[in-house]
This record gives C-alpha cells, structure tokens and sequence, in this order.
C-alpha cells in the first residue's frame, strides 16, 4: 500500500510554490558566481523535474512531467524572468545533460539482454528501414513541395533527413519507467532507434555532402557504413569477453559494490567516448556497454552484504522457505548492478529531460502560419514513423509505431545543421523545432496510454 499524505496536506500547491520561489531567487553575482549558479541551476531543475512527477497522479510517465517542468523554467521570460537563459547554453548543464542520456542509455541496455535483440534483430532492422524511408520520402517529396514551395531542393532533402530522427532516450524512458522493457515490442524499438541512428548518420553525410559540394563520396558513406558496423559488432563481441577478464582483474583489488559500480560506468563512458570518436551518438556506445555487461562480468566480486544478512535470517526456517529466499537473492545478484547504477540514474537522467525542455521555445506557437504548417508536418512525421510499425511482425504494431515516434534532441541535431548549412529557413527551423515539440511531448502520453491498455488487456486475459 502506498503511504498517504497526512490529511489536509496540500503537496501540489506547496510544492508548485516552492517551485516559483527558488526561480524567483536572484543570481548570484560576483567572481565565482558561475560555480555557485550550476549548484543552484541543478537543484533547481531536479526538484522542477520532481514536482513535474505529478503527472504521475493522472497515470501519465514521469518523463513527460519532467520535459513540461523544463518547457515551463526554459520560457519564464515569457513572463517577464529571465534569470534562467543562462542555463540553457552552459556548457556544464549541457554536459549533465549529455550525461544524463548516456546513463539513460545504459541502464536500458542493462535491462535488455544481447539474445533477446539477437531474436528480434530481423525485425529491428526491418522497422529501422522503414521508419527512416517512409518519413524521408514524405518530407522531401511530400512536405517540402506541397508545404515551403520557395525553399531549394537541396531544403526538402534536409526537411526529410530531420525527419528520419528517433530519439531513443524518450521512448526508452517510458517503457522503463512502466516496466515494459522486456517486452518483445520495447526490445525491437531499442534495437531498431539504434539501426535508425547508424541510417540517420548515413543519410545527414550524403545530404550534408550534397549541399557542400553538389556531389557524393560513395568512398565516405561506405566507410561511415563500416565504422558503425565494425563498432556494434565489436562492441558486443569482444565487450563480452573484456568486460569479463576486466572484471577478474580488477576484483582481485577489491570485490566490493564501490568497485563493481566504478568499473561498469567507466566502461559504459569508454564506450560512449569511442562510439563519438568514430561519428557515431555517444548513446550508441552506453547502449552497447549495457547490453553486454551481465552477472558473468562481475562473478569475481562478492556477494550484496544484504544477501548473507537475510540468509542468516532464515538460516532456521524450513526449507522451502531457504528454498524461495535464495530463489529472491539470485535474482537481486543478477539485478544488483542495475540497482547500484541506478542513484546516479536518479540524479543525472531527469535532468537530460528537463535540460531538453528549457531548448523549447513556446514564442513559436506566437506566430499562427507557422504553427498551422507544424502541425501538418507533426501529422505526417507521426504517419511516416508509424508506418514502420506494420514490418515489425506479430507483435502490437501500433506500439512499435508510436515508439519510434518521438525526434527529440536527435531532430534539432538535425536541425540545426542545416540551419548552419544555409539550406533550413528562418521559418522552416521554427517549424522544424515546434514538430519535435509536439512529437516530444505527445509521444510519452501516447505511449503510456498504450501500455496501459496492453497491460490491462494482459492481467484480464489471465
């Protein structure tokens, strides 16, 4: 039973309060301000990502909380408050934020497991392809015509490349936070946003190339080809047997949790910094790291102390009891690492969310031509990607649709390229930025709808 509030407590309203008094607080000025503002900023946008977890109370994902709390602290100077612009370009908070993902990224490879993607690795590829061609195509030959007639043709190429993202850190998020992700459906997503970001660099190499000097080095794309190649496979091959004989070297030092919770986040960072060093989204390299990091990796180090507290416990019960208790510590062992990961989880991955909606700018929505031409585009980027669900096999392919929906930071990535590029207008980036608003902010609420009635589908069928 989940403790109740004691009675006349009124949490939403003190805690929203709470909220408007810390940003109302003045910044800190003088030398070493800076320092003393991202201790206050991160503070800040934890506790806004906490309050925005109310959303729970009308069965809503937390992560579509935390993104409006950021929506609403990114766009204070609506309201006459600017104190928090700052936040928004500093490289610190961008670096937690960036962090933040990567651990995200990380405990979701945890939680999946290499066979299961093996399983469903047909199926992952054939819903990747589908979800980068089908919104490509619309977009370049569908939304750029018909839509911004003025724009080049090298635009509408652009306009479909932003549209192929998938930002697999949203998507991730809410099957996680519902416990959904070892379902057959969240494993061909995982897998599929990360075929999807391989697809998706290839395609910003030959468009970005095309715009820069009119033509295409086949001789580039392939080896961006071989690179992500070389690296998934390495990753999952060879991580296996290092992350072992890592794991036998180092317990030799010490066999303890502070141990075993530094290795594995410094190899899920080493993988994360490789996968950029070779082009590839830092994601992709925690995602690897999670997925081959298991038990076996760490069978050297000892037992959680918990475990041979509790079997003293029951040291004289009966058997079975013995029986079904060990049954509960095996379990734990095999998820002890998730559970050691998952402080820093608590403390780095909302503040990626509430980070990614500060970048939203609702003065966009100010401008009524622009926003009716986003919701077109939001239409068709929904349509486009929801089209890659009906390859996805014998599975709910209305969910897999709606999972590689969200573009998320991935599509302002895009985005803004372009923009640099000279090829994306002053209104096709606004236009570009509200449809990854739209899809950021309706997808979890979609999703968890979703998972919901599959859920309650599931329990009356049993």
């Amino acid at each position: 039973m989940k403790p109740q509030p004691p009675r006349g407590f009124r949490g939403p309203s003190l805690l929203i309060g709470l909220l408007l008094t810390l940003v109302s607080m003045p910044s800190f000025a003088g030398g070493d301000a800076h320092t003393a503002n991202v201790f206050f900023w991160t503070a800040l946008m934890l506790l806004a990502g906490k309050i925005g977890g109310l959303v729970e109370r009308w069965k809503q994902p937390p992560v579509l909380g935390e993104l409006l709390a950021g929506v609403l602290l990114g766009n204070l100077v609506l309201f006459g408050f600017d104190g928090l612009e700052p936040v928004k370009q500093d490289p610190i908070e961008g670096f937690l934020a960036q962090l933040g993902v990567v651990i995200l990224l990380f405990q979701v490879g945890l939680e999946s497991n290499v066979a299961t993607m093996r399983r469903v690795g047909v199926a992952a590829f054939l819903v990747a392809c589908a979800g980068v061609a089908a919104p490509f195509a619309l977009g370049t030959l569908v939304v750029g015509p018909l839509l911004f007639p003025n724009l080049s043709w090298n635009g509408w190429l652009f306009l479909g490349a932003t549209l192929t993202a998938t930002s697999v850190g949203i998507t991730g998020r809410v099957f996680r936070d519902m416990g959904q992700l070892h379902t057959t459906e969240a494993q061909i997503i995982l897998g599929a946003a990360v075929i999807d970001d391989v697809i998706g660099l290839v395609i910003l190499a030959v468009v970005s190339a095309i715009i820069s000097t009119g033509a295409v080095d086949l001789l580039s794309v392939l080896w961006i080809v071989v690179k992500a190649v070389l690296f998934l496979g390495g990753a999952i091959a060879l991580g296996q047997y290092s992350a072992r004989a890592l794991g036998r070297v180092f317990s030799r030092i010490h066999t303890g949790s502070g141990m075993k919770v530094t290795l594995a986040i410094s190899f899920c960072l080493l993988l994360s910094a490789l996968a950029y060093l070779i082009g590839l989204a830092p994601i992709v390299g925690a995602f690897a790291a999670g997925l081959v990091l298991d038990d076996v990796a760490f069978e050297d180090f000892a037992d959680p102390e918990i475990n041979g507290l509790i079997r003293s416990a029951v040291n004289d019960a009966d058997a079975k009891t013995r029986e079904n208790v060990e049954h509960v510590l095996l379990e734990h062992r095999q998820h002890h690492l998730d559970a050691l990961v998952a402080p820093l989880g608590h403390f780095v991955v909302p503040l990626f969310f509430v980070y990614t909606g500060m970048q939203v700018n609702l003065s966009t929505l100010f401008d009524p031509h622009a926003l009716l031409l986003a919701l077109a585009v939001t239409v068709i980027a929904f349509g486009g990607k929801l089209v890659s669900g009906l390859v996805a096999g014998p599975v709910d392919k209305w969910l897999v649709g709606w999972g590689m929906a969200p573009r998320g930071e991935v599509g302002l990535i895009f985005a803004i390229v372009g923009k640099q590029l000279g090829v994306v207008s002053a209104e096709e980036f606004s236009v570009i930025v509200l449809v990854v608003i739209l899809t950021t902010l309706l997808t979890p609420l979609i999703l968890g709808q979703l998972l919901r009635r599959k859920a309650a589908a599931a329990s009356t069928a049993a």
